[in-house]
Formats: C-alpha cells, sequence, structure tokens
C-alpha cells in the first residue's frame, strides 16, 4: 500500500503545482477610440440613419448593376482571397494539433521475430533459432504543470482569428481596390469622350480657320494653332484609351481572369449622385475593422508564447503505463505468464542549456513588443484613413461645386470669343485660350468626381464592411 499510496501522493502535488502556475501574461489594454473626429463635418451634417442603414454589400449604394456583377465575381475568383481561405485552413490545423497535445496518446502495436544467434569453440560450432512475439499498448501523457500547452493553445487560437479576420480584410480590401479601379476606368471613359467632343470642336474651329486663311481674312500663325490645338488634343484622347485598358486589365486580375478574356461595354459616365455617408462613431470603427482585430489578436498570441517560454524553466511531469504480452509464439502469447506491465511519473528538470531557456523568453517578450506597436499603429492609420476621407469627401465636394461654376463662366468665355473671332475682333489665340480653359475645366471636374467617389467608397468600406468574429 506504501507505495500507490506515494505515486498519487506525487501526483497529487504535481496537480497542485499546477493549479498555482504563474507563467501566464496578460495583454496590455486596446487602445482607445479617440471621442470625436477632427474631419466630422461631413458627419455632423448627415442625417442621423438607423442601425444597418449601410449593408454589408455597402458597394450597392453606388446602385450600378455592373460593379454589383463584378463583386460576385470577386469573391469567387481573386486568388488572393483563395490564398487568404488557405492561411485560415492552415491556422485552423495548428489550433487542431496544439488542442491535441493537451490529451493522452494511446498507442498499440503487434511484432514478430525470428533470430538465430552461435556460439562457437575450437573444436565445435553450436546454434539456436529463437522466436519472438509481441502484442502490447502504451500511453502516455504530459501534465500541464506551468501552463505550457494551454499557453500554445491560446496563442494557436489566437493565430488562427487572426488569420480569419486577414481574410476578411483581404476580401475588405480587394473590394474596394474593384470599386475604385471601376469608378476610375468610367472616369477615364468620360474623359475620352470628352476628349472626342473636344476634337470635333476643334476641327470645325480648324475647318473655319482654314475658309478664313483660305480667305485671305485670317493669318498663317492662326491656321498652325488651331492644327496644333486639334492634334494636342487627339493625343490626350489615345492617353486616356491606355488609360482606360490598363484599368480594364487591372479589374480582371481582380478577378482572377486573363485579361485578353476580360472586356467591360463602355459607359463613358459616373454614378449621379454620391451616397449619403451615416453617422458613425469611432468606437465603431474600431468594432468593424478587420485589421484591427487581427493586429489585436496577434497581441494576444504573443503574450501567449511568453507563457509558453517561461514554462520551460519549470520541470516536465510525464504519466506513461504500458502493457502487454511476450513469448516465443502466438499459440500461448495471451497467458498469464508472459504479462507484463509498467506505469508510473517521470519528472525532467533541465539544470544547463547555455542560456537557451533565457533567449527564448527574450525573444518572447521582444515580439509581443512589436505585435503590440503594429497593433497601435494599425489603429492609428485606420483613423488617418477615416480623417483623410473625411476631410476629401467633404472638402472635394465643395471643390467640384466651385469648378461646375468655373466651367460654366469658361464655357460662355469661349461662346463669346468664337462670336467674336468671327466678326474678326480678336485674334485667334484669343480662341485657343478660351478652348483651352473649357477644357480644362471639364477634365477637372471629372477628375474630382472620380476622387469624391473614391472618399466615399472607402469610408462606406469602413462603415459597412462587417466581419463575422470567428467562435
Amino acid at each position: 500500500m506504501q507505495r500507490p499510496l506515494s505515486n498519487c501522493a506525487v501526483l497529487a502535488l504535481a496537480l497542485l503545482l499546477g493549479a498555482c502556475a504563474v507563467t501566464r501574461t496578460d495583454p496590455p489594454a486596446p487602445s482607445p477610440a479617440p471621442p470625436q473626429f477632427k474631419e466630422d463635418r461631413l458627419w455632423q451634417r448627415a442625417a442621423v440613419q438607423p442601425a444597418g442603414a449601410v449593408p454589408d454589400v455597402w458597394w450597392q449604394l453606388f446602385d450600378d448593376p455592373v460593379l454589383d456583377d463584378l463583386q460576385s465575381q470577386l469573391v469567387i475568383g481573386n486568388e488572393n482571397l483563395k490564398s487568404a481561405v488557405a492561411q485560415v485552413a492552415v491556422a485552423r490545423a495548428a489550433l487542431a494539433s496544439s488542442r491535441a497535445a493537451q490529451m493522452p496518446t494511446l498507442s498499440a502495436g503487434l511484432s514478430a521475430s525470428r533470430s538465430k544467434s552461435g556460439t562457437g569453440s575450437t573444436t565445435a560450432s553450436r546454434s539456436s533459432v529463437q522466436n519472438s512475439v509481441s502484442l502490447s499498448g502504451s500511453a502516455s501523457w504530459e501534465v500541464d504543470l506551468w501552463g505550457r500547452l494551454s499557453q500554445a493553445t491560446s496563442a494557436a487560437q489566437a493565430s488562427y482569428q487572426a488569420s480569419a479576420d486577414d481574410l476578411a480584410a483581404a476580401r475588405l480590401s480587394a473590394q474596394a481596390t474593384l470599386v475604385q479601379s471601376y469608378f476610375s476606368m468610367r472616369a477615364a471613359e468620360a474623359q475620352q469622350a470628352l476628349i472626342e467632343r473636344t476634337v470635333e470642336a476643334y476641327r470645325r474651329s480648324l475647318e473655319l480657320t482654314q475658309a478664313r486663311y483660305d480667305s485671305g481674312v485670317a493669318a498663317k500663325t492662326d491656321l498652325l494653332q488651331a492644327q496644333t490645338q486639334l492634334k494636342s488634343a487627339q493625343a490626350q484622347g489615345i492617353e486616356y484609351a491606355a488609360t482606360r485598358a490598363q484599368l480594364e486589365h487591372a479589374i480582371a486580375v481582380l478577378l482572377g481572369q486573363a485579361p485578353s478574356a476580360f472586356t467591360l461595354a463602355r459607359t463613358a459616365s459616373l454614378p449621379a449622385s454620391t451616397p449619403a455617408v451615416p453617422v458613425l462613431l469611432p468606437a465603431t470603427l474600431l468594432q468593424r475593422r478587420p485589421d484591427i482585430a487581427a493586429a489585436e489578436r496577434r497581441v494576444s498570441a504573443a503574450y501567449a508564447q511568453i507563457g509558453v517560454a517561461d514554462a520551460a524553466f519549470f520541470p516536465s511531469l510525464n504519466l506513461s503505463a504500458s502493457a502487454g504480452y511476450s513469448g516465443s509464439s502466438f499459440g500461448n502469447l495471451l497467458s498469464a505468464p508472459n504479462l507484463f506491465w509498467s506505469i508510473g511519473p517521470a519528472l525532467a528538470q533541465t539544470l544547463f542549456d547555455g542560456g537557451a531557456r533565457r533567449a527564448a523568453s527574450d525573444s518572447a517578450r521582444a515580439s509581443a513588443d512589436a505585435a503590440t506597436a503594429s497593433y497601435r499603429q494599425t489603429v492609428l492609420t485606420a483613423f488617418q484613413e477615416v480623417e483623410d476621407n473625411l476631410v476629401l469627401a467633404d472638402q472635394l465636394r465643395d471643390e467640384a461645386q466651385l469648378q461646375r461654376e468655373a466651367r460654366e463662366a469658361a464655357r460662355q468665355n469661349l461662346d463669346i470669343t468664337l462670336d467674336q473671332y468671327r466678326a474678326g475682333t480678336v485674334s485667334y489665340l484669343n480662341v485657343v485660350t478660351a478652348q483651352a480653359s473649357l477644357l480644362s475645366s471639364d477634365s477637372s471636374l471629372l477628375s474630382l468626381r472620380d476622387r469624391e467617389l473614391t472618399a466615399v467608397s472607402l469610408l462606406l468600406k469602413n462603415i459597412g464592411g462587417r466581419w463575422q468574429a470567428v467562435d
């Protein structure tokens, strides 16, 4: 009775020590959200909308069926998303492996062998043949005294959740990139259509100037200026056509298709209106952005690794047991004389490792500091992105209104200048200047519209891009 009691006492002491383990290190508190945004005029003016006013499919607020169809193709064909899905599967397998390390290991084996051994002398040699048959089973279990295995599982769980958040962030990023590329392509089409209309107007001006030159009313310089202006506009049209083609190629790659097999019909127009941005509290941004969630999960994983490294300073306890039968033949293998068994604990402690454990602990703490700094930088970058796009969406709207007024003034000036040129009161240089001013106003207005759509789409992504937390 003394030996079983002593074994139970050792096991009880080990479990008691495990309950007192202090290797866990808690991560720092999450970054607090600011009470308000600096550039929040747009949100202050926005009408209060009910919760969920921005849907998960936030790009549908632009009311563009072509864009909706492209988004449905994106989540299926994008190769970066497929890679992110595979990374989630890898993290899930690593989590399952860490959980399995906390469970007992059971194994069974059956073996048979035939051997010959000989002994020799100066006069004779003798040999014998022996048979050996064994049927055995064993079990082992590492008692998690200091939380090394549980901390490793916590780190794997956090890494798995970070991978899932990375997938959500990659999906949101790809969706936003598609929206921006799509509207930039439509803006290039609109610019190209503007140049085509301008070229037609310049051609009519050239014909007028050619007629005036032939009749001796206009000078040779007027004719050359008209030709130069026409050719320059045609060159601009070629440039916008190339830009449009490149953006179409970029969209094809986003969808996981070869550019040669992908074509989008031209519309040469941008959305008539920009979706209103609903009211959003800064704290909501922290809750919804998956890149922030992923960075926070990595902080948790890094601090769990500190516990894993610190647990190496303490002894490890393994419980093992084995039993089976061993004999010379299968016929009488399962009999009492052939039975063997063993059971008992093993306590091991590393006495000297040349500083390897201390180096591992220092490395884990440095990695945790790096993960914390990366998390805080991610939060700061997120708020900067919102601040930037808030001021852009607000200021570009006012700038576009002023540009519309400038365009109207340029159009009226061109009409007056053309009438004066036909009457012979001004030179063709005045016409060139007025036409260039109108073209510049029209082109700037389209560029502002493209930038405004980009800013609003990024805000909608941050607001409406919800993600499902991992259970």
